[in-house]
């Protein structure tokens, strides 16, 4: 592996993630726009947890901006990249496959070290006080943006780019809903919960919450889910991502 070519990938696919107004939306102002409008106006049922709503929602949002970056930017643009033959060119270059991925992983955990900057400054100035468990929500950030890197590449090495397109903001909004990053968890089904907890990104809201939020512990649970997200996922886009557009 060249440095030399990873840091030139790296500056150019971070040069492309900040042109694209699209994905400054999702991974910047949504999140942002999100946890200031619901900590501001009292709509969301997070009165039975107690404490102000910025308390439950900070955590929350920060989990939503690690997965709008490692699962949805990351499977929309590597999508389009593939259906418009970007990834076939590329190959034709000396940049290898293990240097292009280490790029765009390079790219989404700097978008990531931003995105949880800037919403814990917005969090603090609302109110928020999140202490020195921001320390494991970064762990668990780094965590589940493997899990989520290999769910948002499957989406991106198997479907044609606008199919991906839909599939990763679907699958986001799914996931928005259903994960404890917005509206608690007890406020969703019974019968669903069990099967909810082990999504990664309701591993990561948990650990979120009861690192900086408004839950007391933190159990095993949440990272043994990341954990085998993190172990399986990678397996899953390595076996079926293709690199010829689809057609």
């Amino acid at each position: 592996m060249s440095l030399r070519r990873w840091r030139a990938q790296t500056r150019m696919e971070l040069a492309l993630v900040s042109r694209n107004g699209e994905s400054l939306l999702l991974t910047l102002a949504l999140p942002v726009m999100i946890l200031v409008f619901f900590s501001v106006v009292d709509v969301l049922p997070t009165g039975s947890i107690g404490g102000d709503p910025v308390d439950f929602l900070a955590p929350g949002v920060l989990a939503l901006a690690v997965m709008s970056s490692a699962l949805v930017n990351l499977a929309i643009g590597t999508g389009f990249d593939r259906q418009y033959g970007v990834l076939k060119r590329l190959g034709a270059t000396p940049l290898t496959r293990l240097e292009l991925l280490a790029a765009k992983v390079a790219v989404v955990l700097i978008v990531e070290a931003v995105q949880l900057t800037i919403l814990v400054l917005v969090g603090v100035a609302l109110g928020w006080s999140p202490g020195t468990g921001l320390i494991l929500v970064v762990l668990g950030s780094l965590l589940a943006t493997v899990g989520f890197a290999g769910i948002g590449l499957t989406l991106a090495g198997t479907l044609p780019g606008l199919v991906a397109l839909a599939a990763a903001n679907g699958l986001y909004f799914v996931l928005l809903l259903s994960s404890g990053m917005i509206i608690p968890l007890d406020e969703l089904p019974d019968s669903a919960r069990p099967l909810l907890r082990l999504l990664p990104s309701t591993a990561l809201a948990d650990i979120a919450h009861g690192a900086v939020g408004v839950n007391s512990g933190l159990g095993a649970r949440p990272w043994l889910v990341l954990l085998v997200w993190g172990l399986v996922a990678p397996l899953v886009a390595a076996r079926l991502f293709t690199w010829e557009p689809a057609r």
